[in-house]
């Protein structure tokens, strides 16, 4: 995986995980890789992998069976998709409007592009 420096490692280890149960590679209560198996796999410190899975605990997108490792939620794609469809909209949107007014680029010309990818 290649980081970019915009935001924190372990929070972009963290994405990536997010990314892979709304693609459905995870689903509901299945096990995910380990802590070790992940660092291993994105190359990065073990510590930093660590900080990526608690911070998934902790907003309740995966969840620890001592002793078996870790799985995903109940229901964590629905949150995973609220949460950043709220963010889309909060700051990504606002941005984009705002390049395209700078730009003068119409709607139409969004439409467009939609249709062609």
């Amino acid at each position: 995986m290649t980081f970019n420096n915009d935001k924190a490692i372990y929070m972009q280890m963290a994405d990536r995980l997010c990314d892979e149960i709304l693609s459905g590679k995870y689903a509901d209560d299945e096990r995910i890789p380990s802590v070790r198996e992940y660092a291993v796999l994105l190359e990065v410190n073990t510590n930093t992998a660590v900080k990526a899975f608690d911070a998934l605990a902790r907003e309740e997108i995966i969840y620890n069976k001592r002793g078996l490792g870790y799985f995903v939620t109940k229901g964590a794609k629905k949150q995973i998709m609220k949460t950043r469809k709220k963010e889309f909209l909060e700051q990504t949107l606002p941005e984009l409007f705002r390049s395209m007014k700078l730009l003068d680029i119409d709607i139409k010309d969004v439409e467009e592009a939609w249709q062609k990818a």
